[in-house]
């Protein structure tokens, strides 16, 4: 076990630093102070952190930080740190680490010794879930899920039976297929697409997963909640799937039909009946 008192050495710091996700005013009067005090800023785009800059009119040059050069770069941080050079670390919008580059440096800032300080302020996932009328507590935060379908499909299987609510990130382009996707795994819940928070667009969008075909084309960054497993739920998966899904969790055969009864209310008997009949058509 180690301690350590970010506030109680002189030591260097890595301050992490939150960024507006719309609204420049979002930004917190320690932020601002913070970005004026450290001698140097990483940005994850340089383009994007100036016009932030500008707008409180802090002056500093800005070096990138992103997710190809971040196994890079920590060398030269914890260089720098060294020399007792305090540091900031701001991503293109909201908390740093959160789908964001970064956690490479942390882990061996604080390996170093040296202090790694992370500032509150704005994100999207906690303004998105207090808005979406969906159980606050307990929440899971999944961030961006796969590209590809098969992929992105195969990490929902493993979100499958979680009672929590879930909190994504996706992209726009690929909302209507995720819900679809949510969907077919899911069964029907309900969800919230909370869009451009804090903007002059800020929208709200409730419903059902089963209605994702309804959904038109949406502009801008959006944060999807969807409800957790219930038993009260439908599901588009069948007792089979269910049962084959908690074996390859590692659950043996007499546990996961088990487990499907507890979930289900289906008596374990014609679990086993099901699932014994469909596995020898598979082998005919």
């Amino acid at each position: 076990m180690e301690r350590h008192l970010n506030y109680q050495n002189e030591k260097a710091t890595l301050f992490l630093i939150p960024t507006p996700i719309g609204n420049l005013e979002d930004m917190t009067f320690r932020a601002v102070t913070i970005l004026q005090k450290v001698d140097l800023i990483y940005a994850e785009d340089t383009r994007v952190s100036k016009k932030i800059l500008s707008y409180y009119n802090i002056n500093k040059n800005l070096i990138s930080l992103h997710e190809h050069n971040e196994s890079k770069r920590y060398e030269e941080i914890l260089s720098n740190l060294n020399q007792g050079l305090n540091i900031g670390i701001i991503s293109d919008a909201g908390m740093p680490l959160l789908s964001d580059p970064g956690f490479l440096i942390v882990n061996e800032t604080k390996k170093a010794g040296f202090n790694v300080v992370a500032l509150p302020g704005a994100n999207a996932l906690l303004p998105g879930l207090l808005m979406s009328g969906i159980k606050t507590i307990p929440f899971v935060f999944i961030g961006f899920l796969d590209a590809k379908q098969k992929k992105r499909r195969d990490e929902l299987s493993q979100y499958q039976y979680y009672p929590q609510t879930l909190i994504f990130y996706e992209a726009i382009h690929r909302i209507k297929q995720t819900l679809e996707d949510m969907y077919n795994i899911f069964g029907d819940r309900n969800f919230v697409i909370a869009r451009e928070i804090s903007k002059a667009f800020e929208e709200i969008i409730s419903g059902k997963l089963s209605e994702f075909n309804e959904l038109d084309e949406l502009k801008g960054e959006l944060v999807l909640i969807v409800e957790g497993f219930s038993e009260n739920l439908s599901s588009n998966i069948s007792i089979v799937e269910q049962v084959d899904f908690f074996i390859e969790s590692g659950l043996k055969k007499t546990e996961a039909m088990k487990k499907v009864s507890e979930m289900t209310n289906i008596p374990k008997n014609r679990i086993y009946e099901e699932y014994l009949e469909k596995k020898i058509k598979e082998e005919k």
